[in-house]
């Protein structure tokens, strides 16, 4: 079970058709409007109510813009979260029911534990971010900056509460749904947590506890194939750099876009930009506007990608083993962009709020006429291809069956 938006959803689409060939039985119930992404992997599917683009292009989810700080944005976030936790609560507890073990994304964790307890099944974590406090670096959701030791950890615990206070409201309705009181746990925390990125990426806090493992990458399931379209402008001439902001919603489209054609042309770059959440458009013969492209598909056949550094399009840019020009937009973008500029894949970033014509043209030039980022990319690629992030998923069935 996970909500959020597509990108919160698409590891979960290649995890769940792994344990499907490993001979498990697996349903993923999210939001209806992401069915399509199942298609063909042998995952069955439970559609939860709301639609989150909606929610986001609502006047309370453009509300998320006017704030300037990370905490500010999170505040915003967790009142926004509470309303739709309250809305999927009795359809994650119809689809928990036929489940032996709950696998529960990040977002819906207390809740997903305190349903798993009320019915009696083992529940797994399974997260997209390190959202568990740490010393070693403030929550992502707040930033990057270091608020020393017992700062980050302090960040670490306010982001967990104040997830912990999303499902709050849910938790407690849980009885009028069938399910009985809590335990003397309170169902709030998983025993075990899998982390759905490499350890090459974000090194394992050393101070985590134990329960706490890195699983490596869960690539999310293909579907489709690249459009003619899309074949033609790529054999029309050299690699062309992506642009999407993904799920993400930004103030001005127009604004935006202006800047990102500017920008793609003063760098001498023909350019694929893709429409999105974001609403961003591009026309000419350079440049080709597109909608949902897989990017297992198209990434590798790029000179760069111009990305908002969510967490599923950060890596699917790394597995791609090109260079990266992330624009973070909110929440823990800034947090990943911070990897890919530390692992030398990305020149730098170019964060939404900066975002000129300028800053953009001038870190394009960088990322795809300095060899050096396109090397350590494809490196640090062919070292992610090695690493199964299913197995250790596995692992934890099997202990959980003994």
């Amino acid at each position: 079970m996970t909500a959020g938006s597509r990108g919160d959803v698409a590891p979960y689409t290649g995890l769940g058709a792994g344990l499907v060939r490993a001979g498990h039985e697996v349903t993923l119930a999210t939001h209806a409007v992401f069915e399509p992404l199942v298609d063909g992997s042998g995952v069955r599917f439970r559609p939860l109510p709301v639609d989150p683009r909606a929610e986001l292009h609502s006047e309370r989810g453009r509300r998320l813009h006017d704030a300037r700080t990370g905490a500010g944005k999170l505040v915003r976030l967790v009142s926004l979260a509470r309303r739709a936790a309250d809305e999927m609560t009795a359809a994650l507890v119809e689809a928990a029911r036929e489940g032996d073990v709950l696998l529960v994304g990040g977002a819906l964790g207390p809740l997903g534990y305190a349903i798993a307890e009320r019915l009696s099944v083992p529940a797994v974590g399974l997260h997209l971010q390190p959202l568990h406090p740490t010393a070693e670096f403030p929550a992502p959701v707040l930033g990057t900056r270091s608020l020393g030791a017992v700062g980050n950890r302090l960040s670490g615990r306010a982001v967990m509460t104040s997830v912990e206070l999303v499902s709050a409201g849910s938790v407690r309705s849980l009885r009028r749904h069938g399910l009985g009181p809590a335990g003397r746990s309170g169902g709030r925390r998983a025993r075990t947590v899998l982390h759905g990125y490499s350890e090459l990426v974000v090194p394992r806090p050393r101070d985590w506890p134990a329960g706490l493992e890195t699983a490596g990458y869960w690539w999310p399931h293909v579907t489709g194939r690249l459009s003619p379209e899309v074949e033609d402008f790529l054999a029309a001439g050299p690699p062309p750099v992506f642009v999407g902001l993904g799920s993400a919603t930004v103030p001005d489209p127009g604004r935006v876009s202006r800047a990102v054609v500017t920008a793609l042309r003063a760098a001498g770059v023909r350019g694929i930009v893709q429409r999105g959440w974001a609403g961003l458009d591009a026309g000419g013969d350079d440049l080709l506007a597109v909608d949902e492209v897989p990017h297992s598909l198209l990434f590798p056949r790029t000179a760069a990608v111009v990305h908002h550094a969510g967490a599923g399009t950060t890596g699917a840019v790394l597995r791609a083993g090109v260079p990266a020009v992330p624009v973070p937009v909110q929440f823990d973008a800034a947090f990943w962009a911070s990897r890919l500029t530390a692992l030398g894949t990305a020149p730098e970033a170019v964060p939404l709020r900066r975002l000129t014509s300028g800053s953009l043209t001038a870190a394009l030039r960088r990322a795809t006429a300095d060899a050096s980022y396109r090397t350590r990319a494809h490196a640090l690629a062919d070292r992610l291809a090695r690493e199964d992030g299913v197995a250790p998923v596995l692992a934890a069935l099997d202990r959980l069956a003994r």
